[in-house]
């Protein structure tokens, strides 16, 4: 039987699941040895020796670990331990439209809880410089804004602010990567019909309390605030 026999008779080896077992050991090999960010992680040969696997499936592993942020490769020190972009990587598969519809349901209600968590943040750190820019921004908003369930320039422009307000940049970029997934979600027809409720809190009445109340009276107000999103998540 010739090569080409033997070709046609035999499939192909699947090696994705010794590659896929090999990742998961090199992770846990990384944590057992306590190596921090920028410590050098060792050789291929050594790796394959110690895993049992050829320097080829180790080489395919360690380029998954690279995609994904955990090490990249340095002049002199060779591949090291990196702290990875965990939003960044998030992004690339953040897109409504190819979420199932729970998994978009969940992280609209994601967001909800993170708009109401971060009171104290916001107390903490907020400069009379933001309160103006806050000012400013709910400025250009119409009369009636107390009145709209959501309006996605709004919403960006306010709720981004709060976000940077709080100091916490991965709590941003999460808020970024979110916003999408709110409007889908929003004008999707997910959830049930939107509730008009006749009072709650707009942007400015937000402010309001920034500048004069407590975290725990923004909380409330937030939660007001919200209080269509819930409506529709619970009605």
């Amino acid at each position: 039987m010739d090569a080409i026999e033997l070709k046609e008779n035999f499939k192909e080896v699947d090696t994705s699941s010794l590659v896929d077992k090999v990742e998961a050991n090199l992770v846990t090999l990384l944590q057992q040895r306590k190596l921090k960010v920028g410590d050098p992680i060792p050789k291929e040969l050594e790796l394959a020796n110690t895993l049992g696997v050829s320097r080829t499936v180790i080489r395919e592993a360690m380029l998954r670990l690279r995609v994904m942020g955990l090490i990249e490769s340095r002049k002199k020190k060779g591949a090291v331990i990196t702290s990875p972009d965990l939003f960044g990587n998030m992004s690339k598969s953040m897109n409504p439209h190819i979420l199932d519809q729970e998994t978009l349901k969940q992280m609209f209600e994601i967001r909800l809880v993170l708009e109401i968590g971060m009171a104290d943040f916001i107390f903490q750190r907020i400069t009379k410089e933001d309160i103006a820019a806050l000012r400013e921004i709910v400025s250009h908003e119409p009369p009636a804004t107390q009145h709209h369930l959501f309006n996605i320039e709004h919403e960006i422009a306010f709720h981004g602010k709060l976000y940077e307000i709080t100091g916490n940049e991965n709590m941003k970029k999460f808020q970024s990567m979110l916003l999408p997934v709110f409007d889908y979600v929003h004008h999707s027809g997910l959830l049930k019909k939107p509730i008009s409720h006749k009072k709650f809190v707009s942007h400015k009445g937000l402010v309001d309390i920034i500048e004069n109340g407590s975290p725990e009276l923004f909380r409330n107000a937030m939660r007001n605030h919200l209080e269509n999103h819930f409506a529709r998540l619970f009605e």
